[in-house]
């Protein structure tokens, strides 16, 4: 009997997380895949298949252009399929596209100028930029953003904060030289410093004074029961005399506030990985598509607006780890097309088909390290293991 309350337990839960998980990954893949799909229009390139997903279809059409749209079983992806392409990984056959006349290769993307494939090949990440411009500018404008100025109007004792002399009432100005306007960017700045000293000015009794603080990286317990390793300061706010108060931006800087967020997503995210490469931040935060769709449900219970800030940020990542110069991502093509620029000429068929393969080879561990930290960090293999205990 507990072995099928566990299993029902189980099911309703990932049921829970399963629809804001496809929501999320559907609208990133979605606009990912447009972004490619419309430029490679505009340059005049035949599309034959525009996938949500992977795997067996579950439904499709086909438009007036004979471009196949379609919704496939495994949502965790999706692509652009070009005529002439072997694959959707749009790896051509060069003896095929040999054998192709002159006659019938006005629309095949590899025929293309160079400068036009390059362009179909970064509209997919430049489109996820787009997106979460627009979603967090559309949140700005409507919701607006919740501000607490950064006001320290508690110190934890035995903490950084503590140590470094910060004292209630302190006012943050600054940190290492960049300007703090609420309590969230000392939050942001604190959490992007990996643990390194950082310099703060505070207004103090009407005058400014210099700390040096060191945050220390500490496992953090959220409502939902996840861990996280966090550079903690050991400061505490409630946005002092004015409290916490909600503020709506005009469109136009809606927008600029959108890429600035945007931006600060892509170098928090360059941040961390390079924390990985110098040992600093623990690759145990990794996470893959079920870190995803628990994330999603988790947020999906705070409401609409929460969930579409999610996808914003999601779709930054996207958009970044695809440029990333991995020969099967978009950033590998880029990378191609660079080295054919300069050599005026495509690098040869069996050097790309190597790449290629090196590529492969490194998405798929990337992808499995990914899901191991997943299982462990979603403790899979306790709940496995409490089913026969």
């Amino acid at each position: 009997m507990s072995i099928l309350a566990s299993i029902g337990g189980f099911g309703e839960t990932l049921f829970s997380y399963l629809l804001p998980f496809i929501f999320v990954l559907g609208v990133v893949v979605f606009f990912h895949e447009l972004g490619h799909f419309w430029v490679a229009r505009r340059c005049g390139v035949k599309v034959d298949t525009f996938s949500i997903g992977f795997g067996p279809e579950i439904f499709g059409w086909n438009d007036r252009h004979r471009t196949r749209w379609k919704l496939s079983w495994i949502p965790l992806g999706g692509f652009v399929k070009f005529a002439g392409d072997e694959n959707a990984a749009s790896m051509p056959s060069r003896e095929q596209l040999e054998a192709i006349p002159d006659s019938q290769r006005k629309g095949l993307f590899h025929f293309k100028p160079l400068w036009q494939r390059a362009a179909v090949v970064a509209a997919g990440p430049i489109a996820n930029f787009i997106l979460a411009i627009v979603i967090f500018a559309g949140i700005y404008t409507v919701v607006g953003q919740s501000v607490a100025l950064p006001t320290v109007d508690g110190v934890r004792a035995g903490t950084a904060a503590a140590d470094a002399g910060f004292e209630a009432g302190d006012y943050v100005l600054k940190i290492d030289g960049a300007r703090i306007d609420t309590f969230e960017d000392m939050q942001r700045r604190v959490a992007a410093s990996s643990g390194e000293p950082l310099t703060f000015v505070v207004r103090r009794d009407g005058g400014e004074v210099s700390l040096v603080a060191t945050p220390r990286m500490e496992e953090i317990t959220d409502r939902f029961g996840n861990v996280h390793k966090l550079p903690i300061l050991g400061i505490e706010s409630r946005g002092g005399e004015q409290g916490i108060k909600v503020v709506r931006s005009d469109p136009l800087t809606s927008i600029w506030l959108g890429a600035k967020e945007t931006w600060f997503v892509v170098s928090s995210t360059m941040g961390y990985l390079g924390g990985i490469v110098s040992g600093t931040q623990d690759a145990d935060q990794l996470g893959g598509p079920l870190r995803i769709a628990q994330v999603s449900g988790q947020v999906a219970s705070f409401g609409f607006v929460a969930l579409l800030n999610m996808t914003a940020m999601l779709s930054v990542s996207i958009g970044l780890l695809n440029l990333f110069p991995v020969p099967l991502l978009d950033g590998g093509h880029l990378l191609y097309y660079a080295v054919e620029a300069v050599r005026g000429r495509p690098l040869g068929e069996q050097a790309q088909e190597v790449g290629f393969r090196i590529g492969l080879a490194l998405v798929m561990m990337l992808m499995v390290f990914a899901t191991w930290n997943d299982l462990v960090h979603l403790q899979v293999f306790s709940f496995l293991s409490s089913l026969f205990s």
